[in-house]
């Protein structure tokens, strides 16, 4: 378990939290809520041993393994997607790598009594049992059962790291720590960069974990499936309550409604007492009365109802410039990555006033168009911009084009024209950023600081179109309803890429839909494009798209089939045949690999040298079998999938 104990944590002098405790149980699923910049993102950096805290402790046992993804981190490059993910297993390929070279070195010395002999077999046994511990089951099976459950596809897995963006990248790092199945997992917005089916896969993987969860997340569908417990970071101290999120926010309700009226009845009572000592304090009859009331007042243990964290950011855009009648101008437009193409000559119109929202799968092009739009991404066909239009972009990957050495005052600065310091404190106040927060550094920012921090740029400069590509990514409950009320006095034209439907409610008046590379235009706000496709939210739109693909392969395969050469088939029948039964020697050969490796963590074992060389010998014997045979797998699924196309 993980002991939290009196933890404390200053930013310039003021905390951040104080004196918190609490416990991580060993199957907790924990959620852990609050305000942006409340410290979330600090205490899991905490928890994971990446920051000192100010004053407190962190305990776990020994041995005790925690696995930590951050919102942000650097990816590595030169390596294909499973080579990056298989290095969650370098511990225990170091090992085994060790294991045989100490094996061969036992087998070449005959010294079995010197002291280099039995340093040997003492490291052995440390290996050995480390090994154990850990386990060693089919590395590359769990590697590719994990990496499809993130959304990735077969031939994704030889391809470069470099080829994939930030979002997939991040898959990857979490694929790394779900393999390696720490004691306890710490994730930091997880469902940020995920689709709707690798959420609903996370989902389901992380409610049966069998270790603790630790989770931030604004996404209070995934809080509430994964988790039952919640604590809130709320004014520098926890509320910890035994509940998932939704529920937490009853319970928290009827606590203050308790609290209240308990504070309510204790203050009249006060009152009432101290209106009589007042108005009988000089009269001699009444002295023993008063004094007793003297006396009763001071033992009276005072109630305090917790204040609630109201901050939040109020800010509206500025009035829009005015623009041609039209606004954007596509024809033809076309995009492919490698041989994959996401736009397949596509047309739009974007007049004045438009409010438009892109709706569809990941992968569809929503975010493709909006690049091309704002001039961020090559393409072919024709794309242009009206008479007078002034751009506004906010990325997806907004935070990681800020600065991470400029404080958050400069990061304003170095696009400001003829703003005072004065104005641009003012816009930072707005987005809760006032005093010597204004001078703290871009890196050590959260993720949802760094969020507001870049919406607050697009305030310098008037626009009359806004691009907006999931702007609530790490925005708070609070905060994606205040953005949400300055989009909608918002004047200009805008385009909005979101998955959330309670956020595009009311936003726009037009939805567009993008599918199998073309767009489909719907008139109207986002609930009469859901009544116009019979569905009820957007998750339903890329479930029944996802159907659909399935549908549409399964009749693929079914004409394959028809169409398929005889011998083919007969080759496939004889073929997984054969995979079953190398897949059941696979099976055997991994159980006396696994019971040969807990004899040899015995270490009465190397008592005996001969027996020991006997037993080395044979592990040496079956992993090599084990490595064989399961190369010569590979190789029959491979065929298989060429038989099967």
């Amino acid at each position: 378990m993980i002991t939290v104990g009196n933890l404390s944590v200053l930013f310039g002098g003021k905390p951040l939290f104080e004196d918190i405790s609490f416990m991580i149980q060993p199957r907790d699923k924990v959620g852990l809520t609050g305000k942006n910049g409340a410290g979330k993102s600090t205490l899991l950096k905490i928890i994971a041993r990446m920051q000192e805290p100010t004053k407190g402790s962190i305990s776990v046992p020994n041995g005790y393994r925690i696995g930590y993804l951050p919102q942000e981190m650097k990816h590595a490059s030169g390596r294909t997607i499973f080579e990056e993910a298989k290095t969650a297993f370098k511990e225990v390929l170091e090992l085994e790598s060790e294991l045989n070279d100490l094996s061969k070195q036992l087998e070449e010395r005959t010294d079995y009594e010197s002291e280099a002999y039995h340093a040997i077999i003492e490291r052995l046994n440390e290996v050995g049992q480390r090994l154990s511990l850990l386990g060693t089951g089919s590395i590359d099976g769990e590697t590719e059962k994990i990496l499809l459950g993130l959304g990735f596809s077969h031939s994704d897995l030889h391809r470069l790291m470099d080829e994939f963006s930030g979002g997939w990248k991040m898959r990857v790092e979490l694929a790394k720590i779900l393999l390696q199945m720490p004691d306890a997992v710490l994730l930091d917005e997880p469902t940020n960069h995920l689709d709707i089916e690798s959420i609903q896969w996370l989902e389901s993987f992380l409610s049966t974990y069998p270790g603790a969860v630790v989770l931030v997340s604004h996404d209070r569908a995934f809080l509430d499936a994964v988790t039952i417990r919640t604590i809130e970071i709320t004014l520098g101290k926890i509320e910890d309550y035994k509940a998932s999120y939704s529920r937490y926010v009853v319970l928290r309700k009827e606590r203050r409604d308790q609290q209240m009226a308990a504070y309510m009845n204790q203050k009249k009572m006060i009152d009432d007492t101290e209106k009589f000592i007042d108005r009988f304090r000089a009269k001699a009859s009444k002295a023993v009365q008063v004094q007793s009331r003297i006396k009763q007042l001071d033992k009276v243990e005072r109630i305090e109802v917790e204040q609630e964290d109201n901050a939040s950011m109020h800010f509206r855009f500025p009035d829009a410039p005015r623009s041609g009648k039209v606004v954007v101008t596509a024809e033809g437009v076309k995009k492919s990555f490698g041989q994959k193409q996401i736009l397949k000559g596509l047309d739009l119109m974007v007049e004045r006033g438009d409010k438009i929202a892109f709706v569809g799968r990941n992968g569809e092009g929503k975010t493709t168009l909006s690049k091309i739009i704002t001039g961020n991404l090559d393409h072919e066909g024709k794309v242009e911009l009206g008479h007078n239009v002034n751009l506004g972009y906010f990325a997806q990957n907004q935070a990681e084009l800020l600065d991470p050495k400029a404080s958050v005052l400069e990061t304003l600065e170095s696009v400001a024209r003829n703003v005072t310091t004065m104005q641009l404190r003012n816009i930072l106040g707005s987005f809760l950023f006032s005093g010597e927060t204004v001078d703290k550094k871009v890196q050590v920012l959260s993720g949802g600081e760094k969020g507001r921090l870049s919406l607050a740029r697009l305030l310098l400069e008037p626009v009359n179109l806004l691009v907006l590509d999931e702007p609530t990514n790490h925005l708070d409950m609070r905060s994606k309803d205040i953005l949400k009320s300055a989009l909608q006095q918002y004047n200009g034209t805008m385009i909005l890429v979101s998955h959330d439907r309670e956020f595009l409610d009311g936003l726009c008046n037009k939805v567009v839909e993008f599918k199998e590379g073309k767009i489909k235009e719907f008139p109207g706000g986002i609930f009469e494009f859901l009544q116009s496709r019979k569905l009820d939210t957007l998750k339903q739109l890329e479930q029944v798209k996802a159907e659909k693909v399935v549908q549409q392969e399964k009749k693929q395969q079914e004409k394959v089939v028809e169409q398929r050469n005889p011998n083919n088939d007969k080759e496939l029948k004889q073929l997984q045949n054969k995979i079953r039964n190398t897949e059941t020697k696979i099976s055997e050969l991994e159980n006396a690999v696994a019971e040969l490796e807990n004899q040899l963590a015995d270490p009465e074992v190397y008592a005996k040298p001969e027996e020991a060389q006997k037993l080395l010998k044979a592990h040496e014997l079956r992993k090599k079998e084990l490595d064989d045979l399961v190369a010569q797998w590979e190789q029959m699924i491979e065929r298989q999938e060429e038989l099967s196309k």
